[in-house]
């Protein structure tokens, strides 16, 4: 979360080249993984986030916030909330 309007936008269009920190890019592409690809997640993964310093319970935390915002989008989407 960030008040940075520039950042959020660059952050949007591509978090891969945004001004982030190792760890920012590597929980963005987890979530991005298990937001596309939720079956090809692995213990890779995981690894890599060990790697950067995320304990479990941030593990569990990321997956979590994640998977709630991807359920309650879905949830959205089905019933034709928000959209015009």
């Amino acid at each position: 979360m960030t008040l940075d309007e520039s950042l959020a936008n660059a952050i949007k269009k591509d978090f891969r080249s945004a001004d982030i920190t190792t760890e920012e890019k590597v929980m963005l592409e987890y979530v991005e993984k298990l937001t596309v690809k939720p079956a090809q997640i692995t213990n890779e993964d995981i690894i890599s986030l060990r790697k950067v310093g995320f304990d479990d319970k941030a593990i569990l935390q990321i997956n979590l916030i994640a998977s709630w915002f991807n359920y309650i989008n879905r949830v959205a989407d089905g019933l034709g909330v928000g959209r015009d």
